[in-house]
């Protein structure tokens, strides 16, 4: 993947975020995004080897659309800043949990979990973490998982690691506010990430770091999509 061009590009796009512009840049954009699904589609090869359950999936499956939803936005800007893949097994837009890749200028990341569950598959996350919260610290609280994504409500979004995007203030409702380890009941998602330089996607060597990263998240993905496979 040609990182240096796709980053430049969208460097631009963040300076000249215009239709005007875009137009007279639309071969340029074109050759991006080829680039950028090429290297998707190199990174679903690759994950598929350690989870075979997303080796269906083609770019085309993970990709989102460059240009932005303003209806209910007070930023009209008509186009996107970064490029981003989901790569989920049942869909993007399916509660099972996934792989993420990011490229953003200053902030490319590698990221896997899931995202935005309703309440009640939270409630039934939390009560299958409490059930076996052996097995889940074994998980989340080795050496290797924290040196990777850090321990909850550590990082935000912007920072270089981070596991959970959203914490409560409080105890979930109807869990006791004393249990010894509230901190993951509190949780709002149960994704993980980590930051990688702008130069890291720069050709296929960025496959091999992003599978190490990935591999240390799954295990936890995995408990978490015990749960909601129950629902879907």
């Amino acid at each position: 993947m040609q990182a240096g061009r796709i980053l430049s590009f969208l460097e631009d796009i963040r300076n000249n975020n215009n239709r005007d512009w875009f137009n007279a840049h639309k071969e340029e954009y074109s050759a991006v995004r080829d680039d950028f699904e090429e290297g998707i589609n190199k990174a679903i090869l690759r994950i598929s080897e350690f989870d075979p359950t997303i080796k269906h999936l083609t770019a085309k499956d993970a990709t989102y659309r460059f240009y932005r939803d303003t209806r209910f936005s007070s930023d009209k800007s008509p186009y996107k800043t970064h490029l981003g893949a989901y790569i989920a097994a049942h869909g993007k837009k399916a509660l099972h949990g996934g792989y993420y890749i990011h490229l953003e200028p200053g902030h490319c990341l590698v990221s896997c979990g899931n995202y935005w569950l309703p309440t009640n598959i939270l409630t039934s996350c939390r009560n299958e973490i409490m059930g076996n919260i052996d097995s889940w610290r074994g998980i989340v609280e080795s050496e290797r998982f924290i040196d990777m994504f850090g321990r909850p409500g550590e990082g935000c979004w912007g920072a270089s690691k981070g596991f959970g995007l959203e914490m409560l203030k409080t105890a979930p409702s109807g869990f006791p506010r004393d249990y010894e380890f509230i901190k993951y009941l509190r949780m709002k998602d149960y994704c993980c990430w980590h930051t990688v330089p702008n130069s890291f996607f720069e050709g296929d060597g960025w496959l091999d770091d992003m599978s190490v990263i990935l591999k240390e998240g799954k295990p936890m993905m995995d408990f978490i999509n015990s749960v909601i496979d129950d629902y879907e």
